[in-house]
């Protein structure tokens, strides 16, 4: 190749250009390749997008390549399509998507192999941890770290990473034959299968259709009612996706979820499962990414991130829960892991299954329509029946600690009866609010537009939206006087009372404060499961696909908050979290009892759960996006800004939007709306000043083109590098 072989690499930065480097004759890296690049004052590695021969020298001198990191790329064709396609759908540099897409270790240079001697179970968790001692505490670790590995195992340096100083453990397990190493080569090995249970007509009907498309695209939606035994449908279809030597990628919306589906992939189908979500190590991670692209994972699953998966023999998506807005990545690289796995299954032309027993209403929308292939299982899987709901008037009933009595005598029953009970209420700490009863003082943020919540443990107020804490007054900082009272309830303030309601009771919390610790969630759950719990008192955490076979009772607290709000998808939202809530009670054979607390009874949503008809909400929703031409009729994207200035972020969209008017881009400008710039709902955010300037259309297509030139115009201007900006294509709220 001549001297003016030029090559555009894609470097990991926040512009949308690519940037071109000198290559000389001795090797040319393959599209898609990692190349290390002087960038600055320093070098990066950026991929390698495409190269060309200008017929004369460049009029600037160009830097050379430093080194050709891959021989063979890391994203084959396809794959490299979809990031693109990503890339461009969210107004992204495709440097930064690309490396969003690799595990950490290979965003930076292809490391040593680590240790290749890996340990794995040698029979399922729970089994296991039935032979542990109470205190071999080590022990427990090590197990929980091997079930979040999934079949690929850990090594020993990464357990060390996971579980802590775990060598003595790592012998008496071994010894025991609880776990076993494993070589590199015997990673494809088989694994001992457990016959699941046989599937009702509905579900047979629902894998037929489904394997009916191996080979050809088809998005199906399976909208199930919670305990329908979605997972088995999977677990069927995945089983003869792989008899036919194809892969099969699974996406879970939270890590929480993902051991029992680990357990329950590995001990049915009898393979191993490569797991891919950031609570693993990062040799974990990079060694299940590379299994999977060369072919050695059979099933894929994961979070979000996963989506991204090199699946050289890709034949089946799945993602369960489909309506979930931990799918949407909030920040930097903003995508949906959702709609990305829709259409990477349309450019690998295989099946995907959407998951849900409330659809969001894009995905229920496209079912009516008749762009997704609607599949129902309306009934409960075995002899389980729908839990019966019912409201309790929050009017009529005085709250004490956020319950009511009518709540209290149904704990006291289930307490009886010798059965568990979970109180949901998606509000952490103790109490959000602390006022001074004389001079009305607030404990708010300095730094945020939010009161601090009181977590009472640690007796600190706390921030919950930028982490900032500082000790509870025991007098008004005003005014000095001490009549301090709490208003508003959190779990622990639950968790408190109902220990005092209840105090032979086995009372468990579970949100983001108690299973912090690496695998406390996990030893929770598995507490709920052995029945060494009576009340759990819970939030979100606890509302998606768990199994809780002794839990008849499900109390729902605050359950009205999401009325007030200003998001177009708070109705719906709130519909699905009582709905996913509700399905933990009653799933074996003891009849299950759901109880809200409301104080709007005779409210449309309200009467529609009693009923669990989420169609009618569906139905009544997508009237009012209609006229509104807000999703699924419209489409929406964010121009997001913020900056310590406190003018600087509405300057800077004003002048976004001023750019914005000037765009030509044909007959379809008429199909783009610009509003006004506004304050963010929340303005003042960790010390930011956040404004935000929203873009609809009533088309796709004109949406992208516009966002295109705005984007490379609004980083050439100078304006941009006063603030932090962003664009959110698609966003899932107005936050």
């Amino acid at each position: 190749m001549s001297a003016a072989t030029v090559i555009s690499v894609a470097v990991a930065a926040p512009l949308s250009r690519h940037f071109d480097y000198a290559l000389d004759d001795s090797n040319v890296p393959a599209v898609g390749a990692r190349v290390l690049v002087p960038f600055g004052s320093s070098t990066r590695v950026g991929f390698v997008v495409s190269y060309r021969t200008d017929p004369s020298p460049p009029t600037r001198t160009l830097k050379p390549i430093i080194e050709i990191i891959d021989e063979t790329p890391l994203f084959d064709d396809g794959l490299r399509r979809l990031l693109e396609f990503a890339a461009d759908y969210y107004q992204h540099p495709l440097g930064e998507v690309m490396q969003a897409a690799l595990p950490s270790r290979l965003r930076k240079r292809l490391e040593a192999p680590v240790d290749p001697v890996n340990f794995v179970l040698t029979d399922s968790a729970n089994a296991i941890r039935t032979h542990l001692a109470a205190n071999a505490a080590r022990q427990y670790r090590v197990v929980d770290a091997l079930e979040a590995a999934g079949g690929g195992g850990l090594n020993s340096a990464e357990l060390r990473q996971t579980a802590g100083e775990c060598g003595n453990a790592l012998k008496r397990l071994e010894s025991l034959g609880l776990i076993r190493s494993l070589s590199a080569d015997e990673s494809t090995n088989t694994i001992t299968t457990t016959p699941g249970p046989t599937l009702n007509p509905h579900q047979l009907s629902a894998v037929e259709r489904i394997i009916s498309n191996q080979g050809r695209y088809e998005c199906f939606l399976l909208e199930g009612v919670t305990g329908s035994g979605k997972t088995e449908v999977y677990l069927e279809c995945a089983r003869r996706v792989i008899a036919n030597q194809r892969q099969v990628l699974v996406l879970v919306p939270e890590i929480a979820l993902t051991p029992q589906l680990i357990s329950r992939f590995r001990e049915r189908l009898g393979v191993p499962v490569s797991v891919l979500h950031s609570g693993l190590a990062d040799g974990a991670r990079q060694r299940a990414w590379l299994a999977a692209k060369n072919g050695l994972g059979p099933i894929v699953l994961g979070t979000r991130s996963a989506v991204f998966a090199a699946l050289p023999r890709a034949g089946l998506i799945v993602i369960d829960e489909e309506h979930d807005p931990s799918f949407k990545q909030q920040d930097g690289f903003r995508y949906n892991a959702r709609d990305i796995a829709i259409k990477r299954a349309s450019m690998e032309n295989i099946p995907i299954v959407l998951g849900s027993a409330t659809p969001s209403l894009e995905s229920y929308y496209n079912a009516r329509r008749g762009r997704y292939t609607g599949v129902a299982l309306p009934q409960r899987a075995g002899s389980a029946l729908m839990p019966a709901l019912h409201l309790i008037d929050s009017g009529q009933w005085p709250l004490s600690d956020g319950l009511t009595r009518p709540l209290i005598d149904a704990i006291e029953r289930c307490l009886k009866r010798g059965e568990q009970s979970l109180i949901f209420i998606n509000r952490r700490g103790f109490a959000p609010v602390t006022i001074c009863g004389h001079c009305g003082w607030q404990g708010k943020c300095s730094r945020c537009d939010a009161f601090l919540t009181l977590h009472q443990q640690n007796a600190m107020l706390r921030c919950h939206h930028c982490g900032s804490t500082c000790p509870a007054p025991t007098k008004c900082p005003d005014c000095g006087d001490s009549d301090l009272f709490l208003a508003g309830v959190g779990t622990q303030r639950v968790e408190a009372a109902l220990a005092r309601l209840f105090p032979e009771a086995r009372v468990l919390r579970i949100d983001r404060d108690s299973s912090a610790a690496r695998g406390a969630l996990e030893s929770h759950l598995e507490q709920i499961r052995l029945r060494q719990v009576d009340i759990v008192v819970g939030t979100q955490i606890l509302s998606k696909g768990h199994d809780f076979p002794g839990i008849t009772l499900v109390g729902v607290l605050n359950s009205d908050q999401a009325l007030y709000s200003v998001d177009f998808r708070a109705a719906e939202r709130l519909f699905q979290s009582i709905t996913q809530v509700a399905g933990r009670a009653g799933r074996a054979s003891d009849p299950g009892r759901v109880l809200v607390q409301t104080a709007f009874a005779d409210h449309p949503l309200m009467r529609a759960l009693t009923r669990h008809d989420y169609a009618a909400l569906a139905e009544t929703e997508l009237e009012l996006r209609r006229k509104t031409m807000l999703p699924p009729f419209g489409y929406l994207a964010l121009l997001r800004a913020e900056s310590i200035n406190a003018n600087a972020a509405v300057e800077f969209l004003k002048t976004a939007a001023d750019i914005g008017h000037t765009i030509d881009i044909d007959e379809d400008r008429a199909a783009v709306t610009i509003m006004d710039p506004v304050p963010a709902p929340m303005e003042r955010r960790a010390g930011r000043t956040r404004a935000q300037l929203m873009i609809q259309s009533t088309r796709r297509a004109p949406l992208r083109i516009f966002l295109s030139h705005l984007v490379s115009a609004l980083e050439a201007h100078r304006s941009a590098r006063s603030v932090r900006w962003s664009v959110d294509v698609d966003p899932i709220d107005l936050y």
